[in-house]
């Protein structure tokens, strides 16, 4: 069975801490891209607001068009009707045409009636647009800046890793390339940590208890020793 000193311990402790500390970072920079969608959906929701609010405008705009050229054209009646009663000869047909300018001038009054709500609901929602735009114009500068700071926490993560890269490189060099191997291969297939300790016949990688044997060959050698149930490499720790 391979040997191993306490000191290659301490060793591949320090090289698991390292990669610990750069998966962590490795695992937020991944998540950059998500965090500015996130940020950059926000802004367009409230797009989509102000876009259904002008098209809410636009709709009241194109009903008020309408409304007024049904209001011109029973004005239009209105003259006509008007124009006719200096020709009509009987009292019935003086009669019928008054009820017929009474008629046009009441569809008239509806109408207008119409438009005065339309100009008003257009009022209100192009008031409620000019406060929607302040809010996006206020938000889009503090996305902006989440936006930034995220970015500088990227790049900063970066450089913090290709740090932590060349320290774990430098501290590697001192570990048997074999060993070295070993404990690559054995990270490739757990979770989380490769070497765990060993407390009161308990794997603190998996919890599990190590069989007697094991934990008493553990504490009296310095060989090479795996968990019988993570595979992890497992050492010693005093209680």
């Amino acid at each position: 069975m391979e040997k191993i000193t306490k000191k290659q311990i301490d060793t591949l402790l320090q090289l698991q801490e390292i990669e610990i500390k750069s998966d962590a970072i490795k695992s937020e920079i991944n998540k950059v891209s998500a965090k500015l969608a996130k940020l950059d959906n926000q802004l367009k929701a409230f797009e989509n607001e102000i876009d259904e609010e002008q098209k809410v405008i636009n709709d009241f705009k194109q009903k008020y068009r309408s409304c007024e050229t049904d209001a011109q054209l029973n004005h239009s009646k209105a003259e006509k009707s008007q124009e006719k009663l200096k020709f009509v000869k009987t009292n019935k047909e003086y009669q019928s045409s008054l009820k017929e300018i009474d008629e046009i001038k009441a569809i008239n009054a509806k109408i207008e009636d119409e438009m005065l709500q339309y100009l008003e609901k257009i009022e209100t929602s192009e008031e409620n647009i000019l406060i929607k735009k302040e809010k996006y114009s206020a938000l889009a500068e503090k996305l902006k800046q989440e936006k930034d700071s995220i970015i500088q926490e990227s790049e900063q993560g970066r450089k913090e890793v290709a740090q932590i890269e060349k320290e774990w490189k430098t501290i590697s060099q001192k570990i048997n390339p074999k060993l070295l191997d070993k404990f690559s291969v054995i990270k490739s297939r757990v979770s989380g940590r490769a070497i765990a300790a060993v407390k009161k016949a308990v794997c603190l990688g998996c919890n599990m208890q190590i069989p007697p044997q094991i934990y008493n060959e553990l504490q009296r050698t310095e060989r090479l020793e795996f968990c019988p149930h993570c595979q992890r490499i497992i050492y010693w720790e005093k209680d």
